[in-house]
């Protein structure tokens, strides 16, 4: 699959995320809302980073379950879900 596929089809997957990749090759999710105190305290990031588009959807997941929300692993219609690893 083409870099421009998986980056629209990752920003689809998560759309209160944006996503890119840089031009070192990493792949980097910034939320588009900010923390509370609580997600904070809870490990929650604005910005994440993987070493490629399957990890960066897997560290999206862990990131809304400790955010705080059920359905960030599964949420819209067509989302899988996976394990979540803290």
């Amino acid at each position: 699959m083409s870099f421009d596929r998986h980056l629209a089809d990752i920003a689809r997957e998560f759309s209160h995320w944006t996503i890119w990749r840089s031009d070192a090759g990493r792949w980097w999710a910034t939320r588009h809302q900010p923390l509370s105190d609580a997600q904070r305290d809870a490990g929650c990031a604005m910005t994440i980073d993987a070493d490629d588009p399957d990890d960066l959807r897997e560290r999206i997941r862990e990131q809304e379950i400790r955010a705080g929300d059920p359905q960030g692993a599964a949420g819209d219609p067509g989302r899988r879900a996976g394990p979540a690893t803290f």
